[in-house]
């Protein structure tokens, strides 16, 4: 199989939660993983919405999502959902982890803080 641009499948994830919300002491909804470097970033519902923001820096094309369960791959320049390779594990965060999470930063009434 051909490479596929934008899309490292030997880089591992970088950590089992949202880089950010993890450095503002935040929360997320659900994880997404760049697909070419492995930043974790939160998804577009999240309040932080990090892992579109780390796209729109870097222009990296390509998350995939990092829930169990969840084996799609997302492609920003065409606004396509498809399948791809297999990448580094770990393949979605840790089962223990709560959704949303951390679970000790979970505001009362999150559903309302949703995109």
């Amino acid at each position: 199989m051909d490479p596929i641009p934008g899309i490292n499948v030997s880089v591992p994830p970088s950590g089992p939660g949202c880089v950010e919300c993890a450095q503002l002491e935040g929360w997320w909804y659900h994880l997404r993983r760049c697909a070419e470097c492995g930043h974790i970033g939160c998804c577009d519902s999240s309040p932080g919405q990090h892992a579109t923001l780390h796209q729109q820096q870097t222009g990296h094309p390509v998350i995939r999502s990092f829930e169990p369960g969840e084996d799609w791959f997302w492609n920003y320049a065409d606004s396509s959902v498809f399948a791809g390779p297999e990448l580094a594990p770990p393949a979605h965060h840790p089962n223990s982890q709560s959704v949303p999470g951390p679970a000790d930063r979970v505001p009362p009434g999150w559903q309302e803080l949703l995109h």
